[in-house]
């Protein structure tokens, strides 16, 4: 947000003026979760189901004698059911035999499957020339775990393009279009896979028949890597059920398991707007988005396994807080206000309420009493050594947001590089995913100090989801001429109209998304995998929240809605 006369340096700006107020819809879910009772009985009965189909389940991936080409599909297959959570150990073992023993006569779907599935699980496979792979990924990467050769050297020609021939293989297409979306820096080959392939799928969309062509459609819209993993599965069990081929004990435990942990879900948003209507904070602070179902699927998007519950709601209440002090310092609070909510918020101590004005005191308040219920559970779980590193990063988050609101009503218009650097804390990853450390079985002092150190995985998804928003809030911001954004920022420094900034920051998206895969697949031991797989989460979801420059978050009713309705309300028949 900023004024739009922002040119020179103004000192003699007035501080007790107030930002343009923003007005937000209210929740479109009113207590449809607040008066959600579980059925133990059903629950149970669900659970008796699910482990009954389970041996069947591991019995099939176990199997002897399977081509790999089987195995790859059943795997492929059990994951994007949504069930592949359940057979962990199962899957790596058929993947590890796969990765030592890769052949290089597949035809394209199985190569591009093959190739997916590996990066997905941090293997180091070569897309394209062996060297020119090692080169640029030398650093990263132990050259002694890379296939050596190119995985889709072959279906190049001798003009190295895509064969034409390739055009009418719609299957393998689409197996090579998603394993495009995994691509790193430097890999060409899947930056002419993407263009080819999104053509020849356009072309031939409307030829083809159901549920392939139905696959094909919402891997256009929405790629499965890059794609919020919940959402997925629920379109791919629509799918696969009109599939002649589908397994139907396989169907089955993928629309019991999804119905188990959609009760699951739907216990948690009870308990959590519970949580939130004893804070009454919507009534109290009519200025601040209510948000709290949209802030839970940020949680679920992070883990959506059953035993993640403590991350799904810890990373709702923090971002439900964010958005109220995002609304507070950029909505409401003059200047004069915000420097002493700062100053508040450096000190950390009840006493400071009284220096604060009324609207203030309840968001101090609010931050202040979720704290103390976060540091009482620190120490119930052995964790107290966290409490500090999460209290910082709410600091470091007010002072973020306060130097953001200086420069824009100020009238000083920072450079885009400043501007940037400032929302690596605006962007508040640091505050949601501190505080879920609690809920996390394998982390230490280590994972903290990696966390806070701005690792390249935690800036890259930070960038992701940055950019992202700032292309979807530019045409809302300047609307009238009364504010400036981030794309201003950038054409100060650098030049160029709107219309080609624009075009820059979906180019700089992508870039922030090769980044993102080079961290993914350069395995960190010290850092458990459950934590950079939230952090890959992290994009995956402000991908999906500000999808085609909309603001799903601010406007869910109109952008998310309905696969929030999908996950959280309607179950599957089955």
């Amino acid at each position: 947000m900023v004024a739009s006369s922002v040119v020179n340096g103004d000192s003699s700006f007035p501080k007790n003026i107030r930002p343009p107020i923003a007005s937000y819809s209210p929740s479109m879910w009113g207590d449809i979760f607040t008066s959600f009772t579980l059925d133990d009985q059903v629950q149970e009965d669900y659970g008796k189901a699910i482990q009954a189909l389970k041996g069947d389940a591991r019995g099939m991936l176990i199997a002897e004698g399977n081509t790999v080409k089987d195995k790859l599909i059943l795997i492929d297959t059990v994951e994007r059911l949504g069930v592949g959570y359940h057979f962990e150990q199962e899957i790596e073992d058929q993947l590890q035999q796969i990765f030592k023993f890769q052949s290089q006569d597949s035809d394209l779907f199985t190569t591009a499957l093959q190739f997916r599935l590996l990066r997905q699980h941090r293997y180091h496979v070569s897309s394209n020339n062996f060297h020119n792979f090692t080169r640029k990924t030398s650093n990263l990467i132990n050259p002694d775990n890379i296939v050596e050769t190119g995985a889709f050297d072959k279906f190049k020609g001798i003009d190295d393009k895509f064969k034409e021939n390739l055009g009418s293989d719609a299957k393998g297409l689409l197996s090579l279009y998603e394993a495009a979306h995994l691509r790193i820096h430097g890999e060409d080959i899947l930056e002419e896979a993407l263009a080819f392939t999104v053509h020849h799928l356009n072309r031939m969309v409307q030829q083809i028949e159901s549920p392939l062509k139905d696959q094909v459609k919402r891997a256009l819209q929405q790629s499965l890597h890059r794609g919020v993993p919940r959402i997925e599965t629920r379109n791919f069990i629509s799918f696969y059920e009109k599939d002649d081929s589908k397994n139907e004990q396989l169907l089955k435990l993928a629309k019991l398991d999804f119905n188990y942990l959609q009760n699951l879900y739907k216990k948690e948003l009870s308990e959590l707007s519970r949580w939130w209507n004893e804070f009454d904070l919507k009534t109290k602070l009519p200025y601040a988005r209510d948000r709290v179902v949209e802030c839970y699927f940020w949680g679920l998007a992070s883990r959506y396994e059953p035993q993640y519950s403590y991350v799904r709601t810890a990373v709702a209440k923090n971002m439900q807080m964010v958005s109220t002090i995002d609304d507070t310092y950029d909505n409401y609070a003059t200047l004069e206000e915000a420097q002493l909510f700062t100053e508040a918020l450096e000190r950390w101590n009840v006493d400071e309420v009284e220096r604060l004005p009324d609207y203030m005191k309840i968001v101090y308040k609010f931050i202040l009493s979720m704290y103390e219920d976060y540091e009482r559970e620190a120490a119930k779980r052995g964790k107290s050594f966290v409490t500090p590193y999460a209290i910082e990063s709410v600091k470091r988050l007010g002072r973020a947001y306060n130097k953001e609101l200086k420069w824009f009503m100020e009238r000083k218009l920072p450079t885009f590089d400043e501007y940037f650097a400032n929302t690596y804390f605006t962007g508040c990853i640091e505050v949601m995913y501190i505080p879920v450390i609690l809920g996390m079985e394998f982390v230490s002092q280590q994972t903290i100090d990696w966390l806070m150190s701005k690792p390249e995985i935690v800036v890259a998804a930070s960038n992701v989801g940055r950019y992202l928003e700032d292309l979807c809030t530019h045409q809302r911001e300047e609307k009238g001429g009364e504010m400036l954004t981030a794309v201003d920022c950038y054409i100060q420094q650098h030049g160029g109209s709107k219309s080609q900034v624009l075009n820059k920051f979906v180019e700089l998206v992508e870039d922030a998304w090769k980044d993102v895969n080079t961290a993914w697949i350069t395995k960190t031991c010290i850092i458990p995998k459950d934590m950079v797989e939230q952090l890959l989460n992290y994009a995956r979801v402000a991908e999906v929240t500000y999808k085609n420059r909309e603001d799903g978050y601010t406007n869910s009713e109109k952008v998310l809605g309905p696969q929030l309705i999908a996950l959280f309300v309607d179950p599957i028949i089955i």
